[in-house]
């Protein structure tokens, strides 16, 4: 089954990206070295590294059922961030989030994860999981709330290309199962 494009909550929407996001992508979030640091993809420097990864969100919807989201705020249609699914396997996806600075403490990234996971049974997943770094208090209190297990500590796992670090960092592991 193909999840809908579009995913309503309370306070948000989550939608397909389109090409015309570009812009609002990279100024919003994509581009700023505070919101990207802990993240697992390199800060975008020019519109073109946000255009690739909106052919790279469109090439992930074509062959999966789902892809990335783009988080709007619902009341004035705001871009804040981007959440969704990497998957791996038809039956095992990653999932994670990010917001705009502005949007931080606000629970707005509690509400969108909810909504993804709401979604997973529905898209044949028996397995969702995130990696966060170590020392990210927020992201991994993002993932507890949402029922998801930590289920370890992966030593010297990941690079986190914004980090101003080489070498692999401590990430720590959560799961939702169904």
């Amino acid at each position: 089954m193909k999840a809908p494009e579009r995913v309503a909550t309370a306070r948000l929407i989550l939608r397909r990206p389109r090409t015309e996001d570009a812009g609002a992508i990279f100024e919003r979030y994509a581009s700023d070295p505070e919101v990207t640091r802990w993240l697992g993809w390199p800060r975008h420097t020019t519109t073109a590294d946000t255009e690739a990864f909106l052919g790279f969100s469109e090439a992930e919807w074509e062959r999966w059922p789902a892809g990335p989201y783009l988080i709007e705020r619902r009341a004035d249609r705001v871009l804040v961030g981007t959440t969704g699914f990497g998957f791996e396997t038809p039956q095992r996806a990653m999932t994670g989030y990010v917001l705009a600075r502005d949007a931080w403490g606000q629970g707005l990234a509690t509400e969108a994860l909810r909504a993804i996971v709401e979604l997973t049974p529905s898209l044949g997943l028996v397995r969702l999981h995130a990696f966060c770094h170590a020392e990210h208090v927020a992201s991994a209190h993002v993932l507890d709330k949402c029922g998801f297990a930590r289920e370890g500590l992966f030593r010297r796992h990941s690079v986190f290309p914004n980090s101003g670090l080489d070498a692999p960092l401590d990430v720590l592991i959560y799961a939702r199962t169904w």
